[in-house]
């Protein structure tokens, strides 16, 4: 037997080498002795693209094809195709990657990195080294897919853990998400979700001491759902039976600490509920939203470690009781138990997402902000309860210390009522004056009319307070040094009053178990181990784009010229980033065709209400209100219908023919019954369905015909860039995934990025902000109709991944970029045909960029599914490809460009191998309910446990092929027990006893 598996592994160790003789021979370069200096040496295309030249060339081949415009010529309609090149104008040149990195460099540095004191719920943090390097910049944390797959997934499903357990130690509330986009994204689900919770109730009360952005939000989001919002002086106002709800800031805009428990008991009386937005770190030494009633917390936890970055990406938090909890958005992590019942971490209640529940959902949240969620945790681990709470007193020191110096200075100095965490309000009529001295001296404060605010956070230090009073002191230095107030400076007022934390913020061991550096870095590379990325494998799940993240697009976005820079920043302050925002919104016109761009939105989800919402702008401004009318086809993505209800649209589904395509005489009939109120169709392009349908001229002007707008999802946008544009083919708005067409990494669910590019005369009515009313052409003006982001240019600080892709791209790497997408997805639907039933393709037999295989049959025959084939395909080292969406009992596939030759073959020969496996259940070789597919995947403690339970053998399990012998990724749990997860439902970190049993169980199995 030992002999045997030697010759296995030589022989798997042989072919390997073959395989790389083989891919070398597609790379190989003839040498020349002459060189185009002109022509950089370190051209991005080829490092972006992964078939060689002559890999094309072979894959064209097989498929009976001459070139790579011929098969482009053959799976996009004539009709639709651009017959030109992209004018890019400057950017059309591909740059190299130093030669870009130098330009982004060169932008970067016209922003001015001045000290910041505005706040409103921004703050300079340090982000701890070993977490920069090995979780922010590590590409086997930020190339990670969202964990819908756990067995390949448990190390960012604990760190999500953690992040729930913090984030519900310190509000005092049972159950918190996953993360949500930012504190006012956060604050509007919360008032959907009061109005949820308490029906028929019309008006939802937000207290007047709300940061102006979220109170923007809010108000953009109740506008959607037919909500009044009222704002007022909490001190002043009662809530009656006609609330829902109301929204109270904690501390408050101004920086006073007030005590709501009076006024939140008064609105549980009336039958409201109260949800409250809480700064995470002052609530180490303030008492918790829950102890003094309040049934929802929102907030943002970037001050735990989450660079400013111009805005974003921010980690949002929402926290609840556990009784809202089918009501709560976004994504919930949660305990089970897999197939040994070892305990393990999972996506929780699922049911509530949009693929299933669709216009019924609680959200259209699709993409959350797990990397900066993960981020976050890690900070607090970092640091440690006794750390975290060093750095609250710490900053609350700091604002002491600012509140006596400015005192001596003679100024008025305070807070509502007497209480202050970090913020402190200066009442002057020198308002203006002081700020512009402040500008002078690098230092920003807040403007807040009649007085300015000052913030502090855990980079302020003694030359900043310094700097400060010196601006308040006319110019020069006071009489005083800020060091020698500090010593002496009154911090008791919050721990005398009753608002005082009494309980224990952070109760959890957890985050009193890694506190040196090596135990934090051996932490953060344990949970990356059990993780699988695309630093393991291609990730081919269709309709998600998991293409390249190149380390060169991702280097800008941790330089401090980018990263530093606060959202309400003087526009002067950030000209580079104006500059950057000004060439991409220019970029993405040219490729989509469309006449205007807003980066704002900052997921795909807010991408699509964005889009519908300007859409009803424009035609409320034109008389046409009453439109409330969404086609939608049923094979369109789930946040599709939930993104229109949010905007107070009437979803009114169509079907799809045999082939796939939109039932165009379904169409047409109901676009004509529903004409007068029929306000937009929504159509992905190329379909779900991964076909190009040849139909869509048509099914645009049928709809234009009959009133409507064409709002198209651009979740398929990699296989038009360069080959078609969505704005000359009849979409009047179109939102992008930069986080897939454009590279932004997923960073295991999220930071995304949707903007939408819209037609000339949707421009008007684009995202705009309550604070920053210019800035760049896709900033919403006048007639803006509202905000969909906490921050003017959303997640501003990833923007420069998806343009460095752009500029070293160029206009003729984007086009090749969209053909090598369609030619790997074609190649593979030919390989795995002969094996598995290529559900559609298009007019000549070809798919788009993505193909579904149907796995009905197979069922129906043995009773293996497509859950059993993706929980195999972790056995082969690959994550599980989309499960039964568009359609039931499928999955698809999607390659990209990015993976190369040897990739492709590895993931079909895995397939095929399965197959074989399926062909053994049904010649009766293995049972149908205890066979390789049903009892996987295979997780080294089982594979290697005394005992072996199975009929086949325990080789098969682990190596069914023999290259897994030369390098092979684990799953880490078995197949997890989904029922027993939502029945038992564990939001928060368990006892630690339960996995050193859980591992003594299985060291003794």
């Amino acid at each position: 037997a030992a002999a045997t598996r030697l010759r296995e592994s030589a022989g798997a160790i042989m072919a390997l080498h073959g395989a790389i003789r083989l891919l070398g021979r597609g790379t190989r370069r003839v040498l020349s002795t002459k060189v185009d200096i002109t022509v950089p040496h370190d051209q991005f295309i080829p490092r972006h693209i992964g078939p060689s030249e002559g890999e094309i060339a072979r894959m064209l081949k097989y498929l009976g094809l001459s070139s790579l415009d011929e098969l482009i010529g053959k799976t996009v309609p004539a009709a639709i195709r651009l017959n030109r090149d992209l004018d890019l104008g400057a950017f059309s040149r591909p740059r190299g990657e130093s030669e870009a990195l130098a330009h982004m460099k060169e932008v970067a540095g016209k922003n001015v990195m001045a000290k910041n004191f505005i706040g409103m719920g921004y703050h300079g943090t340090i982000t701890p080294a070993v977490i920069l390097r090995n979780l922010l910049e590590n590409p086997g944390w930020y190339t990670q897919y969202t964990p819908y797959q756990p067995e390949v997934a448990q190390g960012r499903l604990e760190s999500l853990m953690n992040f729930q357990t913090l984030i519900s130690g310190l509000t005092g509330l049972e159950l918190c998400n996953a993360s949500l986009l930012d504190e006012g994204t956060a604050a509007a689900e919360a008032m959907a979700m009061c109005h949820g919770l308490v029906s028929k109730r019309s008006k939802f009360f937000v207290d007047e001491r709300v940061h102006p952005q979220t109170l923007s939000v809010v108000q953009c989001r109740a506008e959607g759902l037919g909500i009044e919002v009222v704002v007022g002086d909490f001190k002043k106002s009662a809530l009656d039976e006609s609330y829902s709800g109301c929204l109270l800031q904690y501390p408050a805009t101004d920086g006073s600490v007030l005590d709501y428990e009076g006024f939140v008991a008064a609105a549980h009386k009336a039958g409201a509920k109260a949800a409250v937005a809480a700064d995470p770190l002052a609530l180490m030494v303030l008492k918790a939203p829950g102890e003094f009633g309040a049934d929802i917390a929102v907030g943002s936890a970037q001050r735990f470690g989450v660079p400013l970055g111009y805005g974003g990406p921010h980690a949002g938090y929402l926290a609840t009781s556990s009784a809202f909890a089918r009501k709560m958005p976004g994504r919930i992590i949660g305990m089970s138990i897999d197939a040994q019942e070892k305990p393990a971490y999972r996506l929780t209640m699922q049911t509530r997402e949009q693929h299933i529940r669709r216009d019924k959902a609680t959200s259209n949240v699709c993409t959350a902000q797990a990397l900066l969620a993960n981020v976050a945790a890690m900070y607090a681990l970092y640091h440690g309860p006794s750390g975290l709470k060093e750095i609250a007193l710490r900053v609350h020191t700091c604002a002491a210390t600012l509140a006596a110096g400015l005192g001596q200075l003679g100024y008025d100095v305070g807070s509502e009522d007497g209480l202050f965490f970090d913020t402190i309000r200066v009442k002057t009529p020198k308002a203006a004056e002081l700020i512009a001295a402040g500008h002078k001296a690098g230092l920003n404060f807040r403007d807040m009319g009649d007085s300015v605010s000052l913030a502090c956070d855990e980079t302020t230090t003694p030359a900043d307070l310094d700097a400060v009073f010196a601006v308040f002191n006319g110019g020069s230095p006071a009489a005083f040094k800020a060091a020698d107030l500090a010593a002496s400076a009154d911090t008791s007022a919050i721990g005398a009053s009753p608002l005082a934390r009494t309980s224990e913020p952070v109760p959890h061991p957890i985050f009193s178990s890694y506190r040196s550096e090596h135990q934090m870095l051996r932490y953060l590379h344990k949970l990356q181990s059990k993780d699988l990325s695309l630093t393991s494998s291609m990730i081919p799940l269709g309709s998600c784009t998991m293409k390249l993240n190149a380390t060169s697009e991702m280097i800008p976005i941790t330089w401090p010229e980018i990263n530093s820079i606060h959202p309400y920043a003087p526009l002067e302050q950030a000209k580079g980033y104006l500059e950057m925002f000004k060439n991409l919104e220019g970029i993405l016109s040219e490729i989509t065709g469309f006449d205007a761009v807003s980066l704002q939105p900052n997921s795909g989800a807010m991408g699509e209400y964005s889009g519908l919402r300007a859409i009803r702008a424009y035609q409320a401004a034109n008389g046409e209100g009453h439109r409330d009318v969404c086609i939608i086809p049923v094979s369109a993505h789930g946040t599709n219908p939930a993104s229109a209800v949010m905007c107070g649209l009437r979803v009114v589904p169509i079907g799809c023919d045999d082939h796939g395509n939109i039932d165009i005489d379904d169409l047409r009939a109901k676009a004509a019954k529903h004409a007068d109120r029929l306000s937009s169709l929504m159509v992905t392009y190329p379909s779900t369905h991964g076909v190009f349908e040849e139909g869509i001229k048509e099914i645009c002007q049928i709809v234009h015909d009959n009133g409507g707008q064409v709002y198209m999802d651009g979740a398929n946008m990699n296989a038009q860039v360069g080959v078609c544009r969505p704005g000359d083919f009849g979409a009047d708005v179109c939102h992008l995934n930069l986080h897939k067409t454009f590279c932004i990494p997923h960073g295991g669910g999220g930071p995304g990025v949707g903007p939408i590019g819209v037609r000339e005369h949707l421009k008007p009515f684009l995202p705009g902000n309550p604070l920053i009313k210019e800035g760049s052409e896709g900033l919403g003006k006048d007639q803006s109709f509202g905000a969909v982001s906490a921050a003017p240019w959303g997640s501003a600080s990833i923007l420069p991944i998806s343009y460095m892709y752009c500029i070293m791209m160029g206009a003729p790497g984007l086009k090749k970029a969209t053909q090598v997408a369609i030619l790997n997805a074609n190649y593979m639907a030919k390989r795995l045909a002969g094996h598995f039933d290529v559900l559609y393709t298009g007019a000549n037999g070809l798919c788009a960029h993505e193909f579904i295989l149907d796995i009905r049959a197979i069922k129906a025959e043995t009773g293996i599914g497509e859950t059993d084939i993706a929980k195999r395909l972790a056995d082969y080292g690959f994550h599980a490809p989309t499960m039964s969406w568009p359609v039931t009992g499928t999955i698809m596939v999607e390659p990209t460009e990015s993976e190369d030759l040897a990739e492709l073959n590895r993931f079909c020969d895995a397939l095929i191998q399965i197959r074989k496996e399926i062909q053994e259940v049904q010649d009766g070789v293995y049972p149908a309910d205890n066979n390789v597919l049903k009892n996987a995947p295979h997780p080294m403690h089982v594979v290697c446990a005394d005992e072996w339970k199975f009929p086949y053998p325990r080789e098969q399990a682990a190596y069914p092929l023999p290259a897994l012998r030369a390098t092979k990724f684990w799953p880490t749990t078995a197949r997890l027990n989904d029922v027993y997860g939502d029945r038992n439902l564990v939001c928060t970190c368990p006892p630690m006893e339960d996995f050193v049993e859980a591992d003594e169980q299985a060291a003794a199995a």
